[in-house]
C-alpha cells in the first residue's frame, strides 16, 4: 500500500491558497444532494456541522451525549493560538509553524502544519464574530499570554475557561442550521461501527444509549471528530466517556491508524491522590506563565514549602533551559518533573509531586491580579485538594493529556477510505511527536470551520449516483456485527466488572508505555496486555441487559477496544527505535538525558494496517521528505 499525502505542488507559503483555486467544487444547488454524517460536536465536529449546513449539505451529526455542549472540548482551559502579533513581539505566521513542526519533534507533515499556522489567523475574527469573549487589554484589544514552546505572546483566552467559551460559540453556530433544519441531530448515540459500499464509506452504526436500538445511517461521506484515546491509560485528563471507539472500529474496516505511541502527558496536572481516582484533572499550562516550578535542592526534603529557604530551592526548568525556562515545551517539562522525582526530591505524600508556586508573582503584581487571570483554576485546586494556591504552592505531576496519533489522512483530511474524512485529535496530521500548549484548540477550529468545507467538495464532487439506502445488505451486515459483540459481552457472565480491566490495562500501560519506555518494558507490556484481553473476554461480568440504559455494556465495548489499541501502541513504540518528543526510548538519549532523535531511520509517519484481533498488524510508511525546513536537534537553553 502505497500512502499518497495529496499535498499541492508549488511553495509552503502558497499549497493552501494554489489547493484552494484548483479544488472540485459542488455547484451551490447539487449541494442539497448530498448527505453528510458528522460523528462528534466538540469544536471540530460542531464547526464542521455547522458549516455544511450553512453551505447547503443535509447534514446528520451525532453524539452521545445528551447534549453538543457536553463534548470534552470545553475542558480546555488556557487558550488557542494564532499568529495576528497582537503583541508587536515578532510574531508571524512562519513563526508559528516553525514553533509547532519543532514542537513536534519534525515527526509531522510539513504542509498541514504550515496550513494550520496559516488559518489561525482567521480562526480568532471567526469565534469573535460568534460572541466569544476573548479577554482583551484596557485599550479594548483582544490580549494574548504566552504558553510552553514559544518565545512569543500569541495565545488567546477567556480567563482559565477558553474551550468552554469556544464550545458555546460553536455550539450557537450549530444551534442555527439546527433551528433552520440543515442540521439533524442525534443525541445519546454512539458510532459502532463504519459501513463500507464497494469500498467507500457510506454510513455508520449507532447504539442509543437509552433503549439499545441499533441503526443504521447512510450518506454520502462520514466525518470522524471524536477526539482522542488516551483513556487508554484509564487515569488520563480526559472525561471518562472520551473513548476511541468510533476510530477504532474504522480501523478495524480498512482505516489506517498513525503513530499510535505518541501520547502527550502533560506537566501540570494534580498528582494521583489513590487507586480508585475516577480521573486526573489538569491545572492549565498557563498557569505557567506567573507560577515558578520548582523542588528542594536535598533529596529527601519534607519540610513546608514555606520553610524551605530560597537557596535551597531547585527551579530546575529555569536552571535547565534559561530560554524558554518555566514555558519549555510540555514533553521536555514532563520528563524533567520525573527525573526530580526519581532522584528522591519529588513533594507532596507520595513524592510524586513538584512545587507550582506563584508568590513572587503575587508579590510583584498583587493578588487580584493573578486573581482575575486564573481565578476559576485556583478554586478548581481548592476545591480538589482543600489548599489555597494564592498561600501555598500547588503541587503538580505529569499525567496523560493528549495523544498526537490518530487515524492518518491525507492533505485534505480524507483517510485512505474514501469518503472517510477525519477531524481535529481523532487525526494524526498536524502535532508530530508532541502537541504545543494551545495548539489543540487551534487544529480543531481550523480542521472543523476552515479546511473541510474545502476538502470535502473535492470528494463529492465525483460521487454522482446518489448514496445507497440504510437497507443496503452491507448496513444489515454492520448491524449483525454490532449485535452479536453486544451479546458476547452480556453473556460471559465473569467474576469482574469493567472497571478492574480498565485499571489492569492502565497500569500496564502506564508501567511500560508511558513516560519513559524500553525495548524490554514493551514486549513485557504487549504480553501482559494479550493475557488481560483473553482474561477479559472470558470473566468480565456486565449487569443489566441491552433494551436500557447500562452504563456497564458502553464501558465494556470501550475497554474492549483499548486493549486492542494499546497492544497496537506499545508494538508501534518498539518499531520506532529511537527518542522523539513524548517517545522516549531509554535506550537513545543524550548525556543531558534529552531525546535522541534518528533522522535517517525514523523521519516517517507510522501507518498501521488491521489484519484482525489475533493476527500482527502490518505498519506502512509515509516518509516525511521535508522541502523548505531543516531537521535540527530541539533546543530551548
Amino acid at each position: 500500500m502505497k500512502l499518497q499525502a495529496n499535498e499541492p505542488e508549488g511553495p509552503l507559503a502558497e499549497k493552501w491558497q494554489r489547493h484552494q483555486a484548483n479544488i472540485k467544487l459542488v455547484n451551490p444547488s447539487n449541494k442539497r444532494k448530498y448527505e453528510i454524517i458528522v460523528v462528534g460536536s466538540g469544536l471540530a465536529g460542531s464547526g464542521a456541522a455547522a458549516t455544511f449546513g450553512e453551505m447547503g449539505y443535509n447534514v446528520k451529526c451525532f453524539t452521545y451525549h445528551d447534549s453538543p455542549r457536553r463534548a470534552h472540548s470545553i475542558a480546555a482551559q488556557g487558550g488557542i493560538n494564532a499568529a495576528k502579533n497582537y503583541q508587536n513581539d515578532g510574531d508571524s505566521i512562519q513563526r508559528l509553524y516553525h514553533d509547532t513542526i519543532k514542537g513536534g519533534d519534525f515527526r509531522a507533515r510539513e504542509a498541514n502544519v504550515y496550513r494550520l499556522a496559516e488559518v489561525s489567523v482567521k480562526i480568532i475574527d471567526h469565534c469573535a464574530a460568534l460572541g466569544v469573549p476573548f479577554a482583551r487589554e484596557y485599550g479594548g484589544l483582544l490580549a494574548n499570554r504566552s504558553f510552553g514552546g514559544a518565545q512569543v505572546s500569541r495565545t488567546f483566552y477567556a480567563r482559565g475557561q477558553t474551550g468552554q467559551q469556544l464550545l458555546l460559540g460553536a455550539y450557537s453556530a450549530l444551534s442555527r442550521q439546527i433551528g433552520l433544519g440543515t442540521v439533524d441531530m442525534h443525541p445519546h448515540e454512539e458510532m459502532l461501527d463504519l459501513v463500507l459500499v464497494d469500498g467507500h464509506a457510506k454510513g455508520i452504526i449507532t447504539r442509543n444509549k437509552e433503549t439499545g436500538k441499533v441503526t443504521s445511517h447512510a450518506a454520502d461521506a462520514v466525518v470522524l471528530a471524536t477526539g482522542g484515546y488516551g483513556n487508554v491509560y484509564n487515569l488520563s485528563t480526559y472525561a471518562r466517556n472520551s473513548n476511541a471507539t468510533a476510530i477504532w472500529r474504522a480501523h478495524k474496516k480498512g482505516a489506517l491508524f498513525a503513530n499510535p505511541c505518541f501520547t502527550q502527558i502533560h506537566p501540570t496536572c494534580i498528582p494521583v491522590s489513590g487507586d480508585y481516582q475516577s480521573k486526573l484533572t489538569l491545572m492549565s499550562e498557563s498557569l505557567r506563565n506567573d507560577g515558578r516550578i520548582w523542588v528542594p535542592k536535598k533529596v529527601g526534603d519534607k519540610r513546608a514549602p514555606q520553610d524551605i529557604p530560597e537557596d535551597e530551592r531547585d527551579y530546575y526548568l529555569e536552571r535547565k533551559y534559561p530560554s524558554f525556562g518555566n514555558l519549555a515545551p510540555r514533553d521536555i517539562s514532563s520528563r524533567a518533573a520525573k527525573q526530580v522525582c526519581d532522584e528522591g526530591r519529588g513533594v507532596g505524600p507520595t513524592g510524586l509531586g513538584v512545587y507550582l508556586d506563584f508568590s513572587d508573582a503575587i508579590k510583584r503584581l498583587g493578588e487580584d491580579t493573578i486573581r482575575e487571570r486564573y481565578g476559576n483554576l485556583f478554586d478548581i485546586y481548592h476545591e480538589i485538594t482543600g489548599e489555597s494556591a494564592y498561600q501555598s504552592p500547588m503541587r503538580i505531576f505529569p499525567a496523560v493529556h493528549y495523544t498526537m496519533g490518530g487515524l492518518w489522512v491525507d492533505y485534505n483530511l480524507m483517510s485512505n477510505i474514501p469518503g472517510l474524512f477525519v477531524l481535529g485529535e481523532a487525526n494524526f496530521s498536524d502535532h508530530g511527536a508532541n502537541r504545543l500548549g494551545a495548539s489543540a484548540l487551534m487544529q480543531g477550529l481550523a480542521d472543523g470551520f476552515f479546511v473541510i468545507p474545502y476538502t470535502i467538495g473535492n470528494y463529492l464532487s465525483e460521487c454522482r449516483e446518489k448514496h445507497p439506502t440504510d437497507g443496503h445488505p452491507a448496513f444489515k451486515d454492520a448491524e449483525e456485527n454490532v449485535r452479536n459483540i453486544t451479546n458476547k459481552l452480556l453473556n460471559t457472565h465473569g467474576r469482574h466488572p469493567v472497571s478492574y480491566f480498565h485499571r489492569e490495562l492502565g497500569k500496564i500501560m502506564w508501567d511500560h508505555c508511558g513516560m519513559a519506555r524500553t525495548k524490554e518494558g514493551l514486549e513485557e507490556g504487549i504480553g501482559k496486555i494479550q493475557k488481560l484481553r483473553e482474561q477479559f473476554w472470558q470473566d468480565v461480568n456486565i449487569p443489566g441487559d441491552n433494551e436500557e440504559y447500562n452504563q456497564a455494556l458502553e464501558k465494556a465495548g470501550r475497554v474492549a477496544d483499548y486493549m486492542e489499541l494499546g497492544e497496537l501502541m506499545c508494538r508501534d513504540a518498539l518499531e520506532r527505535d529511537e527518542s522523539c518528543g513524548c517517545h522516549f526510548r531509554e535506550e537513545h538519549q543524550t548525556e543531558d538525558a534529552e531525546a535522541l532523535r534518528n533522522d535517517q531511520d525514523f523521519a516517517y509517519v507510522a501507518a498501521w494496517e488491521f489484519k484482525g484481533a489475533d493476527e500482527t498488524p502490518v505498519m506502512h510508511k509515509e516518509e516525511l521528505n521535508y522541502k523548505e525546513t531543516k531537521m535540527a536537534t530541539r533546543n530551548y537553553k
